[in-house]
């Protein structure tokens, strides 16, 4: 359990100073009606109000004990405690994968084949049902997961603003770079876990039908040139064994354009039979980011039912539990007793 106010835990103390002075009350108290017969003309056990604590039998002191222990729940309450539980609920996993070579600079398509690709995918995130997930992976010569699946669009808009062209081009990288942010989102390990042991080794799945993991896909927004190990299409094969679909979306023109990168001259056009072999392979479907539909790219995912971790306050249990044994105590004093504790 942890805590949103934790340095209020030290209201804590007030409860044994609480207690200190009820006592010392209550000694000036029995003194008093000592010194007036009171017990005497009453007749009295000595087990009741006014005997010494230590003579009273355990039964009397169970109403005072109720009141102390719904105290110090309430002084909990007060420091406002998270607890992590586990709850089930409804998820899809989309990973947004881009090319940010330096080929996708070029602008045969309006204003430039990266900036189109953020329109296409920023109308994709737009689209986002209830229950999915969206990551983001960008890749060049290698591929790095940018933003892990998570259902905050404004935070996976901003992470798509942020891609910039860079270097050479490896599809397979980013492929693979996307299968790692599918399986840490559908692990049970949260993403900020640190461990300095070394990992275990993991045997490799059986493979399935492609397509089969139909609660987890990867769009990958590219030019579909390939310059980089490994073998894109090695790639796709690990994705179709894994049962996760591929769906590729084609930036650029067949006529291409001609970039210069470094003093050097380069012509770049679309690979349109690559990333429709790519999808192929995984069960997936190709589309050009001119006639994108981004609602069609939700209909490729179902969603499943997982288990998260998440931080829930429940300061109203802690305070409803801390006024039940307050109650209780004060009540049961009443009845034994015929006063307050």
């Amino acid at each position: 359990m942890t805590f949103l106010w934790a340095p209020l835990l030290v209201a804590g103390l007030l409860v044994p100073a609480g207690i200190l002075i009820a006592r010392r009350i209550d000694r000036r108290r029995r003194q008093q009606l000592a010194g007036l017969g009171a017990l005497s003309r009453a007749g009295a056990p000595a087990s009741r109000a006014g005997a010494p604590a230590a003579a009273r039998p355990i039964r009397d002191r169970v109403p005072a004990a109720l009141v102390v222990a719904g105290f110090v729940v309430l002084t909990v309450a007060i420091a406002r405690p998270e607890a992590t539980v586990s709850l089930p609920r409804v998820e899809g996993t989309l990973v947004l994968t881009f090319d940010v070579s330096g080929s996708m600079a070029a602008d045969d398509v309006a204003p430039s084949r990266m900036e189109s690709a953020k329109a296409a995918a920023k109308a994709i995130v737009d689209r986002q049902p209830p229950g999915v997930v969206v990551g983001v992976v960008a890749f060049s010569d290698s591929g790095l997961s940018i933003q892990p699946p998570t259902a905050d669009q404004a935070t996976v808009l901003q992470a798509i603003t942020r891609l910039a062209p860079a270097r050479g081009t490896s599809l397979g990288q980013g492929i693979l770079a996307s299968l790692g942010a599918i399986e840490q989102a559908e692990s049970d390990t949260p993403s900020s876990y640190y461990s300095n042991r070394s990992a275990e080794p993991t045997a490799t799945p059986a493979p399935v039908a492609p397509g089969s993991h139909a609660a987890a896909a990867i769009v990958v927004f590219s030019d579909g040139e390939n310059n980089e190990r490994p073998d894109p299409l090695a790639a796709a094969q690990v994705a179709a064994d894994r049962g996760i679909r591929i769906l590729t979306i084609g930036v650029g023109t067949a006529a291409g354009a001609t970039l210069d990168l470094d003093g050097f001259r380069v012509q770049t056009r679309l690979d349109e039979a690559l990333l429709q072999q790519i999808s192929e392979i995984t069960a997936g479907a190709y589309q050009p980011a001119a006639s994108l539909d981004p609602g069609a790219v939700y209909t490729q995912l179902a969603e499943h039912l997982v288990a998260r971790d998440e931080a829930i306050e429940v300061t109203a249990l802690v305070a409803g539990a801390g006024l039940i044994l307050l109650t209780a105590g004060v009540l049961l004093s009443l009845v034994r007793l015929g006063r307050l504790p």
